[in-house]
């Protein structure tokens, strides 16, 4: 897949030159002769690197860099100057500057320096990728705990499929953990160095699916003001990810189809058909054989994506892996909160075990949560990890919203931070993407208490 780049200069010849090297060496390129376009520009589009002059109309372009990596830490720039010193050099290293070249550039050198600035990218967002897996930090780190001998059986099957490219559909109850099972697969195949895009089907109405996931050209409906790659051209190389598959129409299973029997994508109001290398999981929490045959599913779709399927079993059928994942959650929570809890009494632990935890690990999660929250001693007693009475008969999750108003927001907010996770935190996008303007996504991120 092109890595999309862009060039600032005012210089137009300058900017004519280094564009016609970039494209020389298969890139996409953009170009901007002001710091502040670029900058709207980064905001805005998938920019993979940055290469700008320092000397620039307005703002300079180690400003630039500043501005853009305090929203995007990762994207890595290239700076150029005319009439460079060693102070000039050693500052922008410092500001956070992959490489800083001095005009007429070498091509030679400018190729090698673009290829080690785009690994370099890649390599630290695989890192930190990892180190929140390896340090159980946050969701994705939060491994499938347990010893349990159904959860075994669906180990030892990812230790078998993992290593291919074969199709996964995961089934599952809500909050059993398919994503995280998904992160699993992809961490142990030969496709763990590329990316792992998911994506959440159920959140997105069938128009702006077929845009986030094949991407869009300029113009191709009101509000694309500039081509955009979907979310199979960003999972090039890795593997991609689609929960809740089963809540799809049969006109949008009719295309997925398609990109997955030609394993090209093409953009919504585009002509060009680009080819993919994705691995496809795929989840669902219903039973879609019974929706094959109520008409629902395509059955075409339905034995493509289930080349091998995987079955999370709730966590009522793994009592025994209740204790393990609680004293995990206390853990991870206790240091998340910096509070002094150390863990549950044998009374707490026996509390557990008996709820029939129809949320699953997500309600467990969040009971571990309140309780770690709230606590006043070392050790959660069971009385700290009193489930309201709603989740135990109703089937809700621990922590069901008191009000209407109260589950509006709660889902308002679960909205809007999914919304700026999809958009790398590109505030004009998500914005976009909600249907409001920015001044507004300030207001609600700030309502919500949002951060990134």
């Amino acid at each position: 897949m092109k890595t999309q780049t862009l060039v600032v200069d005012d210089d137009p010849v300058m900017a004519s030159v280094v564009e016609s090297m970039l494209e020389q060496a298969g890139h996409a390129v953009l170009v901007a002769s002001r710091a502040e376009e670029a900058l709207e520009l980064i905001l805005n589009e998938p920019i993979d690197l940055v290469v700008s002059d320092i000397v620039l109309p307005g703002m300079r372009g180690n400003e630039l860099m500043c501005k853009a990596r305090a929203e995007l830490p990762e994207l890595p720039f290239v700076l150029m100057t005319g009439h460079g010193s060693v102070k000039d050099a050693v500052r922008a290293m410092q500001d956070g500057a992959f490489h800083y070249l001095l005009k007429p550039i070498d091509p030679d050198e400018f190729a090698l320096i673009i290829t080690r600035a785009l690994e370099d990218a890649r390599m630290r967002r695989q890192n930190r990728f990892l180190r929140a897996e390896l340090s159980g930090i946050g969701p994705r780190g939060e491994r499938l705990i347990g010893k349990s001998p159904s959860l075994q059986k669906v180990h030892e099957l990812v230790r078998r499929v993992a290593p291919t490219d074969s199709t996964v559909l995961i089934t599952g109850e809500t909050g059993t953990g398919k994503e995280l099972l998904a992160q699993t697969v992809h961490f142990q195949s030969k496709r763990a160095d590329g990316p792992f895009i998911a994506f959440n089907c159920a959140a997105f109405n069938e128009n702006l699916m077929e845009s986030e996931l094949f991407g869009h050209e300029k113009g191709a409906f009101t509000g694309a003001t500039q081509t955009r790659r979907g979310r199979f051209e960003e999972a090039d190389g890795g593997t991609i990810f689609l929960d809740e598959i089963g809540e799809t129409s049969k006109e949008f299973q009719a295309k997925l189809l398609r990109v997955l029997q030609e394993r090209e994508v093409e953009r919504v109001g585009g002509n060009e058909r680009i080819p993919i290398d994705v691995r496809v999981l795929a989840s669902t929490n219903r039973d879609l054989a019974h929706e094959v045959r109520e008409d629902r599913f395509r059955e075409d779709l339905f034995y493509r994506l289930r080349v091998v399927p995987m079955h999370l079993p709730p966590l009522r059928e793994r009592q025994e892996d209740i204790p393990l994942l609680a004293t995990h959650f206390v853990k991870h929570y206790a240091e998340q909160y910096a509070c002094g809890v150390q863990g549950i009494t044998p009374d707490g632990l026996d509390f557990l075990r008996h709820h029939a935890w129809p949320g699953n690990i997500r309600e467990l999660r969040h009971t571990i949560e309140r309780a770690v929250v709230l606590a006043g001693t070392e050790y959660l007693t069971a009385a700290d990890l009193e489930i309201p009475e709603t989740a135990s008969t109703t089937g809700t999750e621990a922590g069901e919203p008191a009000s209407l108003q109260e589950a509006v927001d709660l889902a308002t907010r679960d909205y809007v931070v999914r919304i700026l996770d999809q958009s790398r935190w590109r505030k004009q996008l998500a914005a976009e993407k909600l249907g409001v303007d920015r001044a507004t996504l300030y207001r609600m991120i700030k309502k919500y208490s949002i951060s990134r």
